[in-house]
């Protein structure tokens, strides 16, 4: 499996189960992401890229 498909079959997971809860954008019962989570993971998704990049880089 690509990370392409597993980054597609997560956006899809995560598009159902907003759509299923009904209501409209702001629900006040329903579960929503934690942002520092998702900043934290976002920032060391990124870190990992660029150490991956720069592992990797054979240019000089």
């Amino acid at each position: 499996m690509s990370a392409l498909t597993a980054a597609h079959d997560l956006a899809v997971t995560l598009a159902s189960a907003s759509e299923s809860g009904g209501g409209g954008e702001h629900e006040s019962n329903g579960s929503s992401l934690n942002p520092y989570f998702v900043g934290g993971s976002t920032l060391f998704i990124l870190l990992l890229l660029l150490f991956i990049t720069t592992r990797f880089n054979r240019d000089r």
